[in-house]
């Protein structure tokens, strides 16, 4: 049997798109005298289609497309994602479906039974699980097809799940998993996922196929990597990363030997910011981006990174010195856009800000200099950028970096404007691991940029260091707090110092309002402030 598996990039919504997408796929498999395509979950409406699903209209395009894709199958049979309504009264109004096309009608429907509902998953809130397990009988063979979550209950030794598909197809002595997956990337989730697919394969003693997407929908990123795995558990196929691909394999599949790629972490994260802005302009409608360059290593890898996403003929930075910025970080600003060939304009904004004081003067009086006045300047840069948007079209990028935002080292309708925050969750200290990433073959970022001390530049001779713990300090916390969930007790007992342990974690939590004010985060790592992290505002959580 030849097996094609089609990693594609969809939009949540665009009917046209996703079903062109689908149509070109299919007539390719028949190019190559394919028996069957495997696409991915809910290729049909874009994943994650979010609360869409409770419009009838919405669905009802779903299956329009379904209808118009399904004449396309006369010769190559297809499994394709899209949602379905519950014909029963009884239970949520839908399923998460994978239906099976094949001579130009759905021969059969599998329902994903194992529904996620942790970090940005919420699948509950839409769908029945599916309760019926029929293996699709096909060229010979008996397919055991899962959706997605289905292949991460290993047997039933998860509690919350009472039924394992694959145990219940098991009965049906299949002869290969197939399964259609929107599993989105984090810099630990392809090891893990390797990892779960390899401990199926060698628990059923069965060859899986496993077709994940591609793309971005705001803040996911869906990486692809689909593989093509034995029944040792060995990968036999790799598709691209961050790539859609349409690849033909046969099966059973050849005894060539195992493949055994390994992956940068550090260019895994880049390559998925890159796809991030791509897509997220792309799939708004908008072209060109603006940001702030200070001088700093934030704004300099955000700049690299749009401009390999969007195109330098796209970008435009904005220099917006005030008393208080440094004359070399100026230059070294000056010097990366030239470097990129990307168009900068100098506004110094120490007029305007001495303006505001002037203002401000009857009621600040002779009050000692404070973060007022530091987050007066910021919020003067955000409103000239603002300007230069609404003026002429561009998008705003957020240089923010995690180890800010967890912290609130920022200034609200200030440095926090921004349609998407491009390294919103992404550590300083990986920060400065993308820019030298960045510089590996040539320099572009200039040196001085990652050498020098970080700084805000908002008052005489600051440096982050007077208000935060040195970056790699900070940062070996948050991991543990944010990412690994461990609370106060566990990190004193792992070494770190209470008093900081203490300082660090009142931060995060009384700055969870104004994170819920800052613009979305694109997603890298497997807990990012936004959907996945749902914290109280007002909570309190030391020891």
């Amino acid at each position: 049997m030849k097996i094609v598996l089609a990693q594609l990039n969809y939009h949540v919504g665009n009917f046209d798109s996703n079903k062109q997408k689908i149509v070109s796929a299919i007539q390719q498999a028949e190019r190559q005298s394919a028996d069957l395509i495997v696409f991915s979950e809910l290729c049909i409406s874009g994943y994650p289609p979010q609360d869409f699903l409770e419009f009838d209209d919405f669905i009802q395009q779903c299956e329009k497309s379904l209808n118009d894709i399904a004449p396309y199958t006369t010769k190559v049979a297809a499994l394709i994602g899209c949602p379905r309504k519950n014909p029963v009264i009884e239970g949520k109004d839908l399923f998460n479906s994978a239906f099976f096309l094949y001579e130009g009608v759905v021969k059969q429907i599998v329902d994903k039974t194992l529904l996620p509902n942790y970090d940005i998953f919420d699948e509950y809130r839409y769908f029945e699980p599916g309760n019926v397990f029929n293996v699709i009988r096909f060229k010979g063979k008996k397919l055991a097809v899962t959706i997605c979550e289905d292949i991460w209950n290993i047997g039933n030794d998860n509690p919350l799940y009472t039924i394992c598909p694959m145990d219940e197809l098991m009965k049906q002595q299949p002869d290969l998993m197939i399964n259609l997956s929107a599993s989105p990337f984090s810099y630990e989730q392809y090891e893990d996922r390797i990892h779960v697919i390899r401990t199926n394969a060698i628990r059923y003693h069965l060859p899986m196929v496993y077709v994940n997407q591609i793309g971005a929908q705001t803040q996911l990123i869906f990486e692809g990597g689909s593989v093509v795995m034995n029944e040792k558990g060995e990968v036999m196929e790799q598709l691209d990363f961050f790539n859609e691909e349409v690849h033909l394999v046969d099966f059973p599949f050849s005894q060539k030997s195992a493949i055994n790629i390994q992956h940068s972490k550090i260019a895994m994260i880049h390559d998925a910011l890159v796809l991030g802005i791509r897509d997220y302009f792309k799939k708004l409608g908008f072209q060109r981006a603006i940001l702030g360059l200070s001088g700093g290593i934030d704004s300099a890898v955000v700049l690299c990174l749009a401009a390999e996403a969007l195109g330098k003929e796209n970008m435009m930075s904005l220099l917006l010195p005030s008393s208080f910025s440094t004359g070399h970080s100026l230059d070294d600003a000056k010097q990366l856009s030239e470097n990129l060939q990307i168009k900068f304009e100098v506004l110094p904004i120490e007029n305007n800000y001495q303006s505001l004081l002037g203002t401000l003067h009857p009621y600040f009086k002779d009050l000692p200099f404070s973060v007022a006045e530091e987050n007066l300047q910021a919020r003067v840069r955000g409103v000239l950028l603002m300007a230069f948007s609404n003026k002429f079209g561009y998008i705003l990028l957020n240089t923010t970096n995690k180890s800010e935002a967890a912290v609130g080292y920022g200034t609200l309708y200030g440095d926090m404007c921004g349609g998407i925050a491009v390294l919103g969750d992404v550590y300083k200290t990986q920060v400065y691991e993308l820019a030298e990433y960045i510089n590996r073959d040539q320099e572009i970022i200039p040196r001085n940029i990652i050498t020098k001390a970080p700084s805000a530049e908002l008052r005489p001779d600051q440096k982050d260091s007077d208000s935060l713990p040195e970056y790699p300090v900070l940062d070996r916390i948050l991991l543990q707090y944010i990412e690994k969930r461990r609370g106060p007790k566990e990190l004193v007992a792992m070494g770190f110092d209470q008093v900081l342990v203490n300082r660090i974690l009142k931060l995060v939590n009384s700055s969870e309002w104004k994170r819920n004010q800052a613009p979305p985060a694109l997603r890298i790592s497997p807990k990012a402030f936004g959907s996945g992290r749902r914290m109280p505002m007002e909570g309190k959580y030391l020891s």
